[in-house]
């Protein structure tokens, strides 16, 4: 299936849909976030969809990824953070698996992952585009 260039275009895909309703259900199982009141003197950053397909070589396609990602263009670096973080596994979770590996590990996908840091500040994200929860909008 070929990658979508924008939200619209994976709504129209079934496979697509599933693949970003399983990443925020992955953020519900690890209590990644909490829908609150937006605050008043905090900005709010955004979040965009990232699409990707997982293939072995060049023709075999593995399955659909969906990141939800924040926008970095809404921060200014000095100003509103010092950081940035990459997603990160846990290194427990790769030693348990190279310790049930029966073969030599050359490369390993890792289906999610979160960051693996205390972050100092308080960061408010906007909910993502299309998976609104209708009960709350604004939040």
């Amino acid at each position: 299936m070929v990658k979508p260039k924008s939200i619209d275009e994976a709504l129209e895909h079934v496979d697509w849909i599933t693949t970003m309703q399983g990443e925020l259900a992955n953020f519900d199982r690890n209590e990644v976030w909490t829908l609150i009141p937006p605050p008043q003197d905090h900005p709010i950053v955004g979040t965009r969809w990232v699409f990707q397909n997982k293939l072995i070589d060049v023709v075999i396609f593995i399955r659909n990824k969906a990141r939800l990602v924040a926008k970095g263009c809404t921060h200014i670096e000095g100003l509103d953070c010092d950081k940035t973080f990459a997603h990160v596994s846990h290194l427990e979770a790769i030693i348990i698996f190279l310790s049930y590996a029966d073969h030599i590990v050359y490369q390993m996908g890792v289906k999610i992952d979160f960051l693996n840091g205390e972050l100092d500040t308080e960061v408010y994200l906007k909910q993502p585009p299309i998976f609104v929860n209708l009960s709350y909008p604004n939040y």
